[in-house]
This record gives C-alpha cells, structure tokens and sequence, in this order.
C-alpha cells in the first residue's frame, strides 16, 4: 500500500482546504481511510475516518461540524474538506489505512500510513 497525502497549504483563517489521499496500488479498497493530524510537539490526533464503502464516517472532537470526509471508490481517493479553518488546525495532516474495513479513532488500528502534508492557517 502507498498512500500520498496531498492538498495542504499556506491559508488564512477562516479559509478552506481539500486534502486527498491517494492508493496508488489500489490495495486499500476494502478497508477504512483514516486522517490524523499532528501539531509541532504533540500527538498524532485522530481527525476522521471512513469505512471501506463510506458507509461508516467517525469524526474526531476538532473536526465535527467543520470538515467533510469522502471517499471516491472508482479512483481510491480519500478526501478532507475542510472548512472554518483556524490557526489551531496547523499541523501536518496524515492518511492512513485501516487494518480492517471499519476504522476506528485508534492509532494502532491503522497500518499504513502516507507521508503527510503540511497545512498553515495563518490568523
């Protein structure tokens, strides 16, 4: 599995973003696509997942309300759009994939993981 992360960005806030993540080798298609997102000198916190068939959507505290997960099946792309975006959404945004078809907010349930891409919300 290769995932690339891509979309991220020098914005100001209140702007919005779409990440994507992209399989390259298409070997993701039954399991969830999760996105989490790490800050200089924090953890690695979950911001949203979606199941292998986008029936199941888990949003993390940060991101409800305000960004959008999707996945497109045809081209095994996962998307984030986000909106309202605010200097406290800085941070380098990962996907990764899940080990099985329904993702979790857990870390340790992801196996492989894209190489991130920064995302700047100046204010």
């Amino acid at each position: 599995v290769q995932l690339q992360a891509s979309g991220g960005g020098l914005v100001q806030a209140g702007d919005s973003l779409r990440l994507s993540c992209a399989d390259s080798r298409r070997t993701s298609s039954n399991n969830a696509v999760g996105w989490f997102r790490q800050a200089p000198g924090k953890e690695r916190d979950f911001v949203a997942t979606i199941s292998w068939n986008g029936g199941g959507i888990l949003y993390g505290d940060s991101a409800k309300d305000r960004f959008t997960i999707s996945r497109d099946r045809s081209t095994n792309t996962v998307y984030l759009q986000m909106t309202g975006l605010t200097p406290e959404d800085t941070a380098v945004y990962y996907c990764a994939s899940a080990r099985s078809a329904y993702g979790s907010r857990s870390r340790s349930d992801y196996r492989y993981w894209g190489q991130g891409t920064q995302v700047t919300v100046s204010s």
